[in-house]
């Protein structure tokens, strides 16, 4: 079975025609569109779905309809359920470049070999990405090649920062 990755969250109901609103986790947001099938998982079960339509709906919405979804009651069955996608359905990253699915889960090593923790979560802010590493106490970590992050070694399970593990 393929390692599933959750790329949006299902808002509600769209109109009276089974369109759902998304919150989608891609960037762009509407490149969530370029996945099909769609694993939805809720209310402890899942269900792949065919992706029939979409657009973009503001900053982080996109709004798409469904096979098998054609009214609002079926779409509002929906609401707060995640949407996956197969790891394997992502296109390879540039070089130096990586999926936040990827790095999630990675042990962070100091360059001294100290065992920080792992990768819990990525977070955007307006200056760089930056990296939750839970181990011994939470840390936040700038993802930044070059100057922090050394070196990524995602088939190894860890990567290297240049950081003080007091910190």
């Amino acid at each position: 079975m393929s390692r599933q990755v959750i790329v949006g969250e299902i808002l509600g109901a769209f109109g009276v025609r089974g369109w759902i609103k998304i919150k989608s986790h891609t960037h762009p947001p509407e490149n969530i569109l370029k996945y099909s099938p769609w694993q939805i998982v809720g209310n402890g079960g899942l269900k792949d779905y065919k992706l029939v339509e979409g657009k973009a709906h503001g900053e982080d919405v996109v709004i798409a309809r469904l096979d098998g979804v054609s009214d609002r009651d079926q779409a509002l069955l929906l609401q707060r359920h995640t949407i996956s996608v197969s790891r394997e359905s992502f296109s390879p990253p540039e070089p130096g470049e990586y999926y936040w699915a990827d790095l999630i889960g990675l042990e962070v090593r100091t360059l001294e070999g100290v065992v920080l923790g792992k990768i819990a979560s990525m977070m955007e802010t307006g200056a760089n990405d930056v990296m939750a590493v839970r181990g011994d106490r939470e840390r936040l970590i700038p993802f930044v090649v070059g100057d922090f992050v050394k070196e990524v070694r995602i088939d190894e399970g860890w990567l290297s920062v240049d950081w003080d593990p007091g910190f």
